[in-house]
């Protein structure tokens, strides 16, 4: 599982070095037509990976432990939401539109998947419970996060409340994921058997969509339009909102009386958001030109949900540790 966090703290330094690159060589005219409808099919099967990697084993193992994925729901689409509503309000006095979209569109998504499953695991958590809750919320995404932008994000720009954006993520990304899903009994062993190349797609479609939106951003002025302390504006946002979330989750486990295995699953998986589902959903909703500033809240966030959850899965594995050495050195017969 260490080596799982080193390779996303890698990605994290792939994804911005794209972005520096699409600030430096933006593709432009004819490149940049092409590689958005390549970055349509590169979203296309991103969501048919997703789909057949979903085990219905998963699912259904889910509905057993019900109360801790209700409440994993509930912070990802309620509470989250909720507090991105109150956050783009406040940043609205002072950081340009698009930010302020962009902030509120990060509050819609659903969780992570594979760094969920990573931290929980290294926390000594119920790991099985955070692979259905972190599948569950990925699954769920694709239907509420449209639905939660459409009614929220009106005022937004692009098209995320119109017709044509719920048919094109019918399209685009719905579609894909069913038809992945219901294959699963045909590829399931192929993906199996081919975890690093089904991954390098994976990532590579996201970093292909992010290389495309931030050229169509940077012809269209991004940089210009924003002022370097708009950006540190939005970092301590975004740090404010991660620290609110991480003590709402770690405070709710324990008030309604989970265990600490099942407190780290639920802190995991319902106080973190997804880059692999934001950047596809953000290309289907807006327009090119704007989702570059709208997903960069998200990637801000992104890398501060990374640093703050590996410190907290290292304090959980040390507080187990510490409860089984506690054990091992109590007298035979002791209460």
């Amino acid at each position: 599982m260490g080596r799982m966090i080193r390779s996303i703290d890698r990605y994290s330094m792939v994804l911005l070095a794209t972005v520096l690159l699409a600030s430096v060589l933006p593709c432009r005219g004819a490149v940049a037509d092409a590689l958005s409808v390549t970055s349509k099919v590169a979203i296309a099967l991103l969501f048919f990976l997703h789909g057949a990697k979903l085990s219905r084993e998963a699912i259904l193992a889910g509905l057993l432990n019900w109360k801790l994925h209700l409440l994993v729901l509930g912070c990802t689409f309620v509470m989250f939401p909720l507090l991105g509503l109150g956050l783009s309000g406040l940043a609205g006095q002072f950081l340009t539109p698009a930010l302020v979209s962009g902030i509120l569109f990060l509050t819609l998504l659903p969780s992570t998947v594979q760094s969920s499953i990573a931290f929980t695991s290294i926390a000594g958590g119920n790991v099985p419970a955070a692979v259905c809750a972190a599948s569950i919320s990925n699954m769920a995404g694709i239907f509420i996060t449209p639905v939660l932008a459409a009614v929220l994000m009106h005022n937004a720009g692009g098209s995320a409340g119109s017709l044509a954006a719920i048919e094109a993520i019918a399209l685009q990304l719905l579609l894909p994921f069913i038809v992945g899903h219901l294959a699963r009994p045909l590829v399931g062993g192929v993906i199996g058997r081919n975890k690093s190349v089904v991954s390098l797609a994976d990532r590579g479609s996201i970093l292909l969509v992010v290389y495309t939106a931030f050229s169509a951003s940077m012809v269209g002025g991004i940089w210009t339009s924003m002022p370097p302390w708009q950006l540190l504006a939005m970092l301590v946002l975004m740090a404010v909102l991660l620290t609110i979330v991480l003590l709402f989750t770690t405070v709710a486990a324990r008030k309604l009386g989970f265990s600490t295995e099942d407190e780290a699953a639920i802190v995991f998986c319902g106080a973190k958001k997804s880059l692999a589902s934001g950047v596809p959903i953000a290309g289907v909703l807006f327009a090119p030109e704007q989702v570059g500033a709208i997903i960069l809240p998200l990637m801000v966030f992104h890398q501060l949900q990374l640093l703050a959850c590996a410190s907290l899965a290292q304090r959980y594995a040390r507080r187990a540790q510490l409860k089984v050495e506690v054990n091992e050195n109590a007298p035979i017969g002791a209460d």
